[in-house]
């Protein structure tokens, strides 16, 4: 049945502001993302060298993201993504020297990729933070009775924003030079700023030093693996991702492969993203209501599938389809297992929880980066993304077979 139930969540100003500050901000990541995977590759032509780029973030990420969550549940949400808001600036305002001076300086190649994987491992610590922010503040804001809706609304707005940032971001490659764009960049997030400065103080429920660090990060971990509908998702989310991660290797596919120029990657690589987005507005709509565990375990298999195919297209248009198909598939994952995981979850441990999440998330997104750049070296590309493709749905075939609760599972 359609309702308009989740749009009327938009009449919350305060949920507008944070969901509209997140648009600017993940536009700006994704144009950043897209930008950095054309630079390096265009300054390397070695897919190795795209992976590492996951790498350098994902290491400070996923080994500080537990301190983070403690971090965020013991003191005021707003300061926290204001300072991480402005961290992100500063470090990546750094990428302006190689990219305006880098001839006045006499910069190598190599030398700039070195740079940007160092600027880029600093922002893994801010994004350890700012990750769980956002999810984090949304049930004070809205209320538990209207949460489902804006987490649905949540994701629509970072996928809106996924698209357009990769889009956007190889379309102003090409026409004003990486430069420039990164200059547009930092203006997105200076804009997020303005958004986030309007939201009320979060201020913790506990009194500070109420908790030890270790006690506080250990009981986090505790809380996920002994909520089995959690946990199950999360690793079968994390599993499927780390071997499906072929979006890596797209810089290597458009210049290679499918000849399609800094334009034609922008638009591939926002495929999966438009399929993502238009799955999630129908669900905003039409939601699921049984079966979510089947459904689960079904679409990460049909992620699997797409990523076989990508990996295997020699067209442009056969290759944006099996992406988009693939971010389906992906949109009604992360749907399931993001209401999981907020519904399941108390306020007073809800930082450290989505601290997990997040290396997760990480984990599989920034490691199977790195891994398809690995395969590829040793296999070569196609093949590391038919290989990917393919463990992913041995893995889902597995779930589904030897883990019945969360096959089981409905919400």
């Amino acid at each position: 049945m359609i309702s308009l139930e989740p749009i009327k969540t938009l009449e919350n100003k305060e949920f507008r502001n944070l969901l509209t500050g997140r648009f600017f901000l993940i536009l700006a990541f994704r144009m950043l993302a897209t930008l950095l995977g054309w630079w390096v590759y265009q300054l390397t032509k070695d897919p190795f060298s795209i992976g590492l780029i996951g790498l350098s973030e994902v290491i400070p990420a996923v080994s500080t993201a537990l301190y983070a969550g403690h971090v965020i549940d013991m003191n005021e949400k707003k300061k926290m993504l204001l300072i991480c808001t402005v961290g992100y600036f500063v470090l990546i305002s750094l990428l302006l020297i190689p990219a305006f001076y880098s001839f006045n300086l006499h910069f190598t190649g190599h030398q700039i990729t070195y740079y940007i994987y160092g600027i880029i491992f600093f922002t893994g610590i801010c994004r350890a933070f700012i990750g769980p922010i956002i999810p984090v503040m949304i049930p004070k804001i809205v209320g538990r009775e209207k949460l489902p809706n804006a987490i649905t609304l949540n994701q629509a707005t970072f996928l809106t924003a996924s698209v357009s940032g990769h889009a956007i971001g190889g379309f102003l490659i090409a026409l004003i030079t990486i430069k420039w764009t990164l200059v547009v960049i930092l203006l997105l997030i200076f804009l997020a700023s303005i958004f986030f400065i309007q939201i009320k103080k979060q201020h913790s429920e506990y009194q500070k030093n109420e908790l030890e660090i270790w006690t506080s990060m250990k009981e986090g971990i505790a809380y996920i693996y002994k909520t089995k509908e959690i946990l199950g998702a999360l690793c079968l989310d994390m599993f499927a991702v780390l071997f499906g991660g072929a979006v890596a290797m797209i810089p290597v596919f458009a210049s290679d492969v499918l000849k399609s120029g800094a334009e034609g990657f922008g638009i591939l690589n926002a495929a999966s993203d438009i399929g993502s987005m238009i799955i999630i507005v129908t669900l905003s709509f039409i939601p699921l209501r049984k079966n979510q565990g089947k459904i689960l375990i079904g679409v990460v298999a049909g992620f699997g599938l797409c990523i076989i195919g990508f990996g295997l297209s020699k067209l442009y248009w056969l290759s944006f389809l099996f992406l988009m198909l693939s971010g389906m598939f992906d949109g009604i994952s992360v749907v399931i297992r993001g209401t999981i995981v907020q519904l399941k979850t108390p306020d007073n441990i809800r930082g450290r929880v989505m601290s997990v999440n997040s290396i997760f998330i990480m984990s599989s997104n920034e490691m199977g980066q790195f891994e398809s750049g690995v395969v590829a070296k040793l296999l070569g590309v196609v093949r590391s993304v038919v290989f990917g493709g393919t463990m992913t749905v041995l893995i889902a075939l597995f779930v589904g077979k030897f883990v019945p609760k969360l096959r089981k599972m409905e919400y």
